[in-house]
């Protein structure tokens, strides 16, 4: 039953989805966040990095504290678009 949880909510993959990568052998973050889209959402990982991170950990019997979170790009917090303008108005002044 569980595993029709969604994991990552904003791309709406599911807890049946990253085990069954993880055991085709996608055991970093950053492999299941190309092949997945986990943590490209709105939320930019901050829904769902952890509940990955421990099935990974689940999975390879490594602690999380030894697993790499995966690589941050910012903007690491989503940003109106209209903040750009306002940005560049005010250097232009």
């Amino acid at each position: 039953m569980d595993e029709k949880i969604f994991v990552c909510r904003c791309e709406e993959v599911t807890l049946e989805e990253v085990r069954r990568y993880i055991q085709m052998g996608f055991t970093t973050f950053n492999e299941l966040k190309r092949l997945l889209r986990i943590g490209m959402g709105p939320c930019q990982g901050r829904g769902c990095r952890e509940i990955v991170l421990r099935e990974i950990s689940r999975a390879t019997g490594l602690p999380v504290s030894q697993l790499n979170p995966g690589t941050f790009r910012p903007p690491s917090k989503p940003l109106l678009a209209g903040l750009f303008s306002i940005v560049e108005s005010k250097k232009r002044s």
